[in-house]
C-alpha cells in the first residue's frame, strides 16, 4: 500500500519567499523508514532535509538532518526553520528541538514580536532564536592546502576550526569584494574532509560570508546558521567584535539567494556561556513523496 508523506518547503534566514536558504521539512517521519532518509535528502537535493520524530528526552521534537550526502548531527537553518514550522503548527512561542549535538531552545516570534499564539489559521512565517552548542576550536592544520584551494594568499586572523557538531574552518579577508569574487577549486576543498569553509569579511557589526562544503555534497551554501555562532566566537576571541555584541551576517548574493543572519557570543574567552543565532523563516511550498 501506498504512504504519502507531508513536506514543507522553508526559505530560511529571510522573510522574502524564494532567498535564504531552502530547507525541506517532513512534519511527520514516524513511518519513513531509514533507507530512504537520505535517498529522500539526495532527491529533493536541498542543502539539508528534516524529518521531524517524536521526542524523547522532553524536548518538543526530535529532528534528523541530512545534506544530499550524508547526515549531520546538527546544522543552523535546519534547526531554525524546523523550529518555526514546529512553533506554526503547535501554537508555541518556544521549541526545543532534540539533535544529534542535544536539545536546542528556539525562541520564536511573528512580525515585530507578537508570541506565536494558535490563530485558527495557517501562519507562514516567524522569526526565531536559537541557542547553539558552544564550539571548541584548534588550529587549522592543513591551512596552506586550504589557502591554495580558496586561491587567497593568507588570512587576517588565525585559521582556526571549529567543532559545534559540524566543521567549520574561518578565513578572514581584508575586503567584502574579495569574499565575493571567490572561486574555489571545490575538488580541492573537498580532498579536505567534510568540513565547512567560510570565507568572511567586514568591519564592527556588519560582515559578509560565504561558506563551501563540496564534501558533505554542498558546494556552496546561502545561509549556515551552524558556522555563523562559531564565527562571532571566533570575531569576539580575536578583538573584531565584543563579547555580548550582535552582528549581522550577508550570504548567499552570489547565489541569487540573499540572506541574513544574526548572532552573537556571550561570555570570555576562556568560559563561552551563550552562542545564539538568529533569523526570519518563511513556508514556500508543501507537498507529499508517494512511496511504495
Amino acid at each position: 500500500m501506498s504512504v504519502a508523506h507531508r513536506y514543507v518547503v522553508v526559505d530560511v534566514f529571510t522573510d522574502v519567499p524564494l532567498e535564504g536558504n531552502q530547507l525541506a521539512v517532513f512534519t511527520d517521519a514516524a513511518a519513513l523508514p531509514e533507507e530512504v532518509l537520505q535517498r529522500l535528502a539526495r532527491e529533493l537535493n536541498l542543502s539539508e532535509t528534516v524529518y521531524v520524530l517524536a521526542p524523547e528526552h522532553g524536548g518538543d521534537a526530535r529532528i534528523r538532518i541530512f545534506t544530499p550526502a550524508a547526515e549531520l548531527p546538527f546544522a543552523g537553518h535546519p534547526v531554525l526553520g524546523t523550529a518555526i514550522v514546529v512553533g506554526i503548527e503547535r501554537g508555541l512561542a518556544q521549541v526545543t528541538l532534540e539533535t544529534g549535538a542535544g536539545a536546542v531552545p528556539v525562541a520564536l516570534r511573528r512580525g515585530a514580536g507578537d508570541g506565536l499564539a494558535p490563530t485558527g489559521r495557517m501562519e507562514r512565517s516567524g522569526y526565531g532564536s536559537m541557542h547553539q552548542p558552544i564550539p571548541t576550536w584548534q588550529r587549522f592544520e592543513r591551512e596552506r592546502e586550504l589557502l591554495d584551494a580558496l586561491g587567497v594568499a593568507s588570512s587576517g586572523l588565525p585559521v582556526e576550526v571549529y567543532v559545534n557538531g559540524p566543521r567549520h574552518v574561518y578565513v578572514e579577508l581584508a575586503r567584502e569584494e574579495q569574499v565575493a569574487a571567490l572561486s574555489p577549486d571545490l575538488r580541492a576543498l573537498a580532498a579536505l574532509g567534510e568540513l565547512g569553509v567560510s570565507c568572511f569579511a567586514g568591519s564592527g557589526t556588519s560582515w559578509k560570508t560565504r561558506m563551501f562544503a563540496p564534501a558533505l555534497g554542498v558546494p556552496e551554501d546561502p545561509a549556515t546558521g551552524s558556522a555563523a555562532g562559531p564565527l562571532a566566537v571566533h570575531l569576539a576571541r580575536h578583538g573584531r567584535i565584543a563579547f555580548g555584541e550582535e552582528i549581522e551576517l550577508r550570504q548567499g548574493a552570489e547565489l541569487g539567494r540573499p540572506s541574513l543572519l544574526r548572532a552573537r557570543a556571550s561570555g570570555s574567552t576562556d568560559a563561552i556561556e551563550l552562542v545564539e543565532v538568529s533569523g526570519a523563516a518563511v513556508i514556500v511550498a508543501s507537498g507529499e513523496f508517494v512511496l511504495g
